[in-house]
């Protein structure tokens, strides 16, 4: 049976490519149109090479190692191969260091400026490029972006280069053919060819994923590599692969030219992004969300936290506000936020237009800088003699809660930041379970209304059930992690 099978297969396979061979030698000519502009194009792609410091061998080392923090979740899935960024060499002494060929890159300006990806020339010693004419030239390292994996490489050269303008991605459309050239495996010139099958992919490599997906065959060694149009234009760098097998089975991802622009102009100025912020933390707005805010759809994205002393807490932002335009934008989800925020000038006004209590109200915040951003902010708290101990139990809801002291934050490992009152136990099968609260979850907010003890949060929750309120909008704290819930009353 098995033999049948694999003769099965074996005809199934081979008979329509003699049949579409035959066909096209004798019905279709061989067309120049991709030949001449891959002729135009190929003098601005550059092979990668770096030479890096070896590492002590260690037995036990995951094969997803050395792909950058962002890429490891997206990759470890798979077996080693996997990524196409920097590829396996032999074992080396540890004094040697090892010439490696890494990936691709285009050229973008006639005095030598160079993008590729940032995993293709991390913790590199020494950086080359090498050109379609064989020539080689040292290259410099300007500045980098791990936040979108994108690298701006210079070289010096006596005489100007062929360069690559970018597209507009935003024009572009699922269908349209698209052309890859690059250095898969090692192989230097490579051309393939195909369409783009989606937009704005994220494989949770970042915070700004809004990656190009294309059928066009990518490899080892196209990282850093440039997506064109067949206007012989940029429209995306080749960055990642989906496979399970470390080979190309046709799911390919591309930074947006569009995405990609106003970095390398960032990274070519400072030698280093300056990123716009607001300070605060977001998520999506969902059905049931939208319409306890008194929405009509559910766009925009609401406020789950506001950082003390940030950006968005000086211009009057809130949490539990919904942000519908940012400096004119209308604001669909989080992505679009994050990008609309980040491209932003730093110290810059933004107009914000938010919804808040079923009104529309516009501020304007003038914007921090996210890479001076430090996390571990310090808040205003009460006094542990200051806070409400007593647990207060809701039955109806099946919930009981307890306000916020030294003790209770150590028991429930809930940070000084934080507050509100914590959820000390939840009946099976309630109203509170059935939301998703849970044992040592923080309740901040009810309805937009901060919560400061157990008897606050009692009160406010029996008072909208007397109005005829079906659910109420809570903002909840768990795992390190602000968020808004929906919370059945009846």
């Amino acid at each position: 049976m098995q033999k049948c099978f694999q003769k099965l297969v074996f005809t199934i396979f081979f008979i329509p490519i003699y049949f579409f061979s035959y066909e096209n030698s004798s019905t279709h000519p061989l067309s120049d149109d991709f030949a001449d502009l891959v002729s135009e194009l190929s003098p601005s792609v550059v092979n990668v090479f770096t030479v890096q410091k070896p590492k002590q061998s260690n037995e036990n080392q995951m094969p997803f190692d050395n792909i950058p923090p962002q890429f490891r979740d997206f990759f470890k899935n798979f077996p080693p191969g996997f990524p196409f960024g920097p590829q396996p060499g032999p074992q080396q002494s540890p004094q040697e260091e090892r010439p490696q060929a890494l990936g691709s890159g285009f050229v973008i300006d006639p005095s030598g400026y160079i993008v590729t990806n940032n995993h293709v020339i991390e913790q590199a010693n020494e950086i080359r490029v090498k050109f379609q004419d064989d020539t080689e030239l040292e290259a410099k390292l300007i500045g980098t972006d791990k936040l979108t994996d994108l690298a701006l490489l210079k070289v010096e050269t006596k005489k100007p280069l062929n360069f690559l303008k970018f597209a507009d991605s935003d024009k572009a459309r699922v269908g349209h053919s698209v052309i890859a050239i690059g250095n898969p495996f090692g192989l230097g010139g490579t051309v393939t060819s195909g369409i783009i099958s989606a937009f704005n992919r994220d494989i949770n490599a970042g915070p700004f994923d809004s990656f190009i997906q294309t059928d066009a065959s990518i490899n080892r060694g196209n990282s850093g590599g440039p997506l064109f149009n067949l206007d012989g234009e940029v429209l995306g760098i080749n960055t990642a692969i989906f496979s399970p097998t470390g080979g190309s089975v046709g799911i390919g991802f591309s930074i947006p030219s569009n995405l990609a622009q106003p970095i390398i102009e960032q990274l070519k100025k400072f030698g280093k992004t300056q990123r716009g912020w607001l300070g605060v933390r977001i998520q999506e707005i969902t059905k049931d969300i939208a319409k306890s805010l008194g929405l009509k759809n559910e766009e925009g994205v609401l406020i789950s936290m506001v950082n003390p002393g940030e950006p968005a807490e000086k211009g009057g932002l809130k949490a539990g506000d919904v942000i519908l335009e940012f400096n004119g934008k209308k604001i669909k989800d989080v992505k679009s936020l994050q990008r609309s925020v980040a491209e932003s000038a730093i110290e810059s006004k933004a107009k914000v237009k938010v919804w808040r209590n079923k009104k529309m109200k516009t501020f304007s915040v003038r914007l921090g800088e996210r890479e001076k951003f430090d996390e571990t902010v310090k808040s205003e708290e009460k006094k542990d003699d200051e806070v409400e101990v007593n647990e207060v139990e809701l039955d109806d809801i099946g919930i009981r809660m307890k306000g916020l002291n030294s003790q209770t934050r150590a028991s429930y490992n809930i940070p000084k930041n934080v507050n509100g009152v914590v959820v000390t136990a939840v009946k099976r099968d309630s109203f509170a379970a059935k939301a998703g609260l849970n044992v040592g979850t923080v309740i901040s907010q009810i309805s937009q209304t901060v919560v400061k003890s157990p008897s606050e949060a009692k009160k406010i929750l029996e008072g909208m059930k007397k109005k005829g309120a079906d659910a109420a909008l809570i903002q909840v704290f768990e795992n390190n992690f602000s968020r808004f819930i929906i919370l059945k009353l009846k």
